[in-house]
């Protein structure tokens, strides 16, 4: 066969198989703005999750904490020996209903709890130091806290009883904000995706204005059209979100580490320290995952409902 016949084949097959092509052209200008935005929003929003799971999970460990311990503080008084005082506050809370187990600290470990304020090596003996008695409380059984504050009050000078309920009530209540700050700055995220989504679809449908009215000619009905525009944006919004998610992500995993990371540098434990431990657990990252797969639910729904309110103006 020769050549010039080889080379009409191939053109008749050519002209015989046209190659298809969207009704939504890819990889355009505005799709990549899309995308940017919507893995921004992501972004934002798998931030704001598990910054509102790893409060909620602490404040819950600190509740836990503060409910399940209370102590007692007793203050040198003038004329009364302090060691027998704190003795005598560790017995009276030991035979308390509800309560477990009293401890109280030691001479060294209080001096150890004002290192951070006081510095190492300052003699506490001239000092008015109080003494902190930790009683554990038991499980299941009321503890008696008034009949403890009153035992207290009569037979031991300078004692008071602390049972952080004011600090539960504060944690909660804090726990609280944060957590409807979080659904509040999610569903702003949700409404500016909506948004963006929605001009992004009348734009891509106006300059496919063409194609649509040509489809609309031929019998092609809404719902094909609808679909095409919905697959697209969601095809959009999936890539975006996943970027977005991805990249919180990393920022907790990136947090999570920096602390033991800055703990090896030189000099770098001071720093470690101010920083803290941020720690997301295996749930809060599935909310991140959660959130991606929102985002995108929302481009592919904002997309439909647009398209059909555009191609209704159509007709």
């Amino acid at each position: 066969m020769s050549e010039s016949a080889v080379a009409r084949r191939t053109d008749t097959k050519s002209r015989t198989k046209p190659r298809r092509s969207p009704i939504v052209p890819r990889g355009t200008a505005a799709g990549s703005s899309l995308v940017a935005v919507l893995a921004i929003m992501t972004f934002l929003a798998g931030v704001t999750v598990g910054a509102v799971q790893i409060v909620r999970a602490a404040a819950s460990d600190w509740h836990g904490d503060i409910t399940r311990e209370v102590t007692i503080q007793v203050r040198p008084v003038e004329g009364r020996a302090f060691e027998a005082e704190v003795a005598k506050a560790v017995a009276i809370a030991r035979r308390t209903r509800g309560v477990a187990d009293a401890r109280a600290y030691s001479r060294e470990e209080a001096a150890r709890l004002l290192e951070p304020w006081l510095g190492t090596g300052v003699d506490l003996k001239d000092l008015p130091v109080p003494r902190l008695i930790v009683v554990r409380l038991a499980e299941g059984d009321e503890p008696d806290f008034p009949g403890l504050r009153g035992a207290l009050a009569k037979d031991v000078a300078g004692a008071s009883l602390d049972d952080h309920r004011d600090w539960a009530r504060r944690l909660t209540a804090v726990s609280s904000v944060v957590v409807t700050t979080g659904f509040a700055v999610l569903a702003l995220v949700l409404l500016a995706t909506t948004l963006s989504v929605s001009f992004a679809t009348r734009g891509a449908v106006s300059a496919n204005r063409t194609v649509v009215e040509v489809l609309h000619l031929v019998g092609a009905r809404e719902t094909f059209i609808t679909r095409a525009f919905q697959r697209h944006f969601l095809l959009v919004g999936l890539y975006g979100a996943a970027l977005g998610a991805a990249a919180a992500a990393l920022l907790f995993l990136l947090a999570s580490a920096a602390p033991d990371l800055l703990g090896r540098l030189p000099g770098g434990g001071d720093a470690a320290l101010f920083l803290g431990r941020v720690r997301l657990e295996s749930g809060g990252y599935a909310a991140i995952a959660g959130v991606g797969l929102l985002v995108a639910l929302v481009t592919a729904v904002a997309s439909r409902r647009t398209v059909q309110r555009t191609l209704s103006g159509i007709d």
